[in-house]
């Protein structure tokens, strides 16, 4: 299972719904995605599409703040169902890899933490690029978990855990960093690329939300640690917050261009 591409499958799908509205009102999560509409330069009257939209929040928000039309794209009947009851009625059960709309439907697209569960990214950029009229926005969004730092004692086994976040449990945990070469390669022009990092001194937040602690269990489960060290890092990482020493961080990267 990568990220959010099986909700449907699981035992709690309602769970996903409430885990994303509880990012959704983090500060982080709020000042970037404003930003990321933002850089679609909005339009009033103009009609914008989200891809892998979740419980639509974002796109109820640019709905809201700029006066346009907003269709909403994700795979999930879960997610499709709270995006109705969020009063979006121009949401599509698709996938990403091929949208169910005519080319140079939409004046400007964006995807949010969608890039990095797809099978094939570069597909998906293909598809927003043909959906977006020319001089149309494309913004995608992202964290890159190359850039994951954790303070523990042991920095080694602390690698070794977030790098199985980055490898195993995502598609395509590192490959934000990419993404401008991506729209660049699809023809884009005016791309800019903005970071944003995600700096978590309460552990607790990071916990709940990222399940970071659970990370070298879950690695232990596929292999690819052995549970003494499991045990290393979980008691390494509540004596890091004992001590009021934890610091975690990850890069976000949005990046923007134009359609020609």
């Amino acid at each position: 299972m990568h990220g959010f591409t099986d909700v449907d499958r699981q035992s709690d799908p309602d769970a996903w719904v409430g885990l994303l509205d509880r990012l959704a009102k983090e500060p982080f999560y709020r000042a970037y995605q404003q930003r990321a509409r933002e850089l679609l330069h909005p339009t009033p009257g103009r009609r914008y599409i989200e891809v892998g939209a979740g419980t639509g929040a974002g796109a109820a928000h640019l709905r809201d703040e700029h006066d346009v039309s907003v269709a909403t794209v994700d795979r999930s009947l879960t997610m499709a169902a709270a995006m109705q009851a969020r009063g979006l009625p121009q949401c599509v059960v698709a996938d990403a890899h091929q949208l169910p709309f005519r080319a140079d439907s939409f004046d400007g697209a964006w995807a949010d933490r969608t890039l990095q569960h797809l099978a094939d990214p570069h597909a998906s950029v293909e598809e927003l690029v043909r959906v977006v009229r020319p001089g149309g926005r494309i913004v995608l969004a992202d964290p890159d978990y190359d850039t994951q730092v954790l303070d523990i004692a042991d920095q080694d086994l602390a690698r070794r855990v977030l790098r199985f976040r980055a490898d195993f449990l995502l598609r395509n945990g590192t490959l934000a960093h990419q993404h401008a070469g991506l729209l660049a390669t699809h023809g884009l022009v005016d791309v800019t690329v903005e970071p944003r990092t995600l700096l978590v001194r309460n552990p607790t937040a990071v916990d709940n939300v990222l399940g970071l602690r659970s990370w070298a269990a879950t690695a232990v489960k596929r292999g690819e640690l052995e549970p003494a060290e499991a045990r290393a890092f979980e008691d390494q990482f509540d004596e890091a917050v004992k001590a009021r020493r934890f610091t975690y961080a990850v890069t976000f990267f949005l990046t923007s261009g134009t359609v020609t």
